[in-house]
């Protein structure tokens, strides 16, 4: 992903498919898109990558999706939507490292985590749009990492995946990679606390050495807010 890239919009016409690798429809800087990348990297899924401005559609696109978001990739001529169900269908469609635990309790009980990530999003979300920030604003969203401090502590390992990266940990990367743009546009009120969140700075700076996400790493994720928002 890193480097210049261009999104296709409006009176754009598709690019043909290549051969022997997944269609993925994306946007630059959409952490839901995110997602479904750091899937494919993990997993070393051959794909290649069609960028959509989301403010200016294609027409094309429409046609296809009208719903008109993205993630979506092409699977046998079906397009499939929304980032955790992709998600979900390349792990299980691709079965050379498994992001999921193979333990079917253990599974479900990561999805449950997963979900409960959504609280955090819209703690964040709320925070990133407010006509005026007030630090205030962020105790929600704390207050809603603190089961996921107290689960990477109680599972005593370097990831939510183990020694590695798996599902919960790719799935909720893209906005903790993103909370550091809340003290750049804060200020130092607005910065994590360290001594409330030590097990999620430890891994926080895990999974910045993390091949997947580094190839997912551009440096305007942590600048652009309005970028941020599910589109």
């Amino acid at each position: 992903m890193p480097g210049k890239t261009i999104h296709l919009g409006a009176g754009s016409q598709d690019k043909p498919l290549e051969p022997g690798k997944l269609r993925v429809y994306t946007m630059r800087f959409c952490p839901y898109a995110q997602r479904v990348h750091l899937v494919l990297l993990a997993k070393k899924i051959p794909h290649d990558i069609v960028y959509i401005n989301l403010k200016e559609k294609p027409e094309w696109y429409l046609a296809k999706y009208p719903a008109g978001k993205v993630p979506a990739i092409v699977v046998n001529g079906e397009a499939l939507n929304e980032s955790l169900i992709l998600a979900d269908f390349l792990d299980e469609t691709y079965k050379d490292r498994p992001l999921h635990s193979q333990d079917s309790i253990q599974k479900a009980k990561d999805r449950l985590l997963i979900d409960a990530f959504g609280k955090v999003i819209s703690q964040i979300y709320k925070c990133f749009l407010a006509p005026a920030m007030d630090a205030s604003q962020l105790t929600p969203a704390f207050d809603e990492m603190d089961s996921f401090e107290k689960e990477l502590n109680k599972r005593g390992t370097k990831f939510f995946g183990g020694s590695s990266p798996g599902m919960v940990d790719y799935m909720i990367w893209p906005w903790c990679e993103r909370l550091p743009m809340l003290k750049i546009m804060g200020g130092e009120d607005f910065q994590i606390p360290k001594d409330r969140f030590p097990k999620m700075m430890e891994w926080n700076r895990a999974m910045i050495e993390d091949e997947a996400v580094k190839g997912c790493w551009h440096p305007q994720l942590r600048w652009d807010p309005v970028n941020i928002h599910r589109s």
